[in-house]
């Protein structure tokens, strides 16, 4: 399995990063396109899973609930997302209302929870960093839903143009554990305006990984190990949905760099 995932346009359902990999034990990831008046029919299986509307809107159904109206956004660009959690072992459908982009965000769980709804006036926004590393990070489903999922961590960040995130570099692992959890994450980015690009960084104190690959529209990337900044370029904003999962629960404390980690004086 690769680490990092080129963009295809593809009508319908595609697997992009798929259950039972050898790189991730708890983490899959897909993307589901359809045109106005299309509709599709999933399995969750052993997997908690969030649909997260990039663009469009659609009608989503699951255990006897059916929610119309859902996203609206145009791209990513704008507005804050609508997700829609579905339980594992559930069985789902999604009516397109209009044209509609989904991102399938699944991660493995024993523990069946109730379906619900996370709707934009529900996203917390953080603004983090200063200077070259200031973006917009918005939790769709995080602190907040404790005891209303399993494992699942879920946002979404904005980098504007020419500015990193993810950095200080920071990593989530399990080396340093039990102060650093042991967290997979999975990263799916958008570009505005579309043609452009970001670089994502990937590397590991020992050097077995020292990776940097270009960021393009729809692109994804998988990091089961090692710290992982990302940069856009000049003139372009970079956006990236990430959801992560392990066998440490749903606290977040990533380790950073201890090279780099002095840039928190400057904040």
């Amino acid at each position: 399995m690769q680490r990092y995932n080129k963009a295809k346009n593809i009508n319908g359902y595609q697997e992009i990063f798929q259950k039972d990999s050898p790189l991730l034990d708890y983490l899959a990831f897909g993307k589901l396109a359809l045109v106005k008046g299309e509709s599709y029919t999933g399995q969750t299986d052993g997997f908690e899973t969030a649909l997260v509307l990039l663009t469009g809107t659609a009608a989503i159904t699951c255990e006897g609930q059916t929610w119309t109206g859902l996203g609206g956004r145009s791209s990513v660009f704008d507005g804050k997302a609508t997700a829609v959690y579905i339980p594992c072992h559930s069985g789902y459908s999604v009516q397109a209302e209009t044209d509609v982009e989904i991102a399938v965000c699944k991660v493995r769980a024993e523990q069946k929870c109730s379906p619900f709804v996370v709707r934009p006036e529900e996203i917390v926004v953080h603004q983090r960093g200063k200077r070259q590393w200031k973006r917009e990070v918005h939790d769709i489903i995080a602190d907040k839903a404790d005891g209303k999922v399993q494992r699942m961590i879920l946002g979404e960040t904005y980098n504007d143009p020419g500015h990193w995130s993810s950095y200080p570099p920071h990593k989530h692992d399990g080396e340093h554990y039990p102060e650093e959890p042991n967290l997979e994450e999975i990263y799916y980015y958008q570009v505005n305006p579309k043609q452009g690009f970001g670089v994502q960084l990937h590397y590991t104190k020992d050097g077995s990984i020292d990776d940097a690959y270009i960021i393009r529209h729809g692109d994804s990337f998988a990091i089961d190990k090692g710290y992982h900044p990302v940069s856009a370029a000049g003139g372009y904003q970079v956006y990236y949905l990430w959801f992560m999962a392990g066998e440490s629960g749903r606290t977040l404390r990533p380790h950073d760099d201890p090279d780099h980690k002095w840039i928190h004086s400057l904040e």
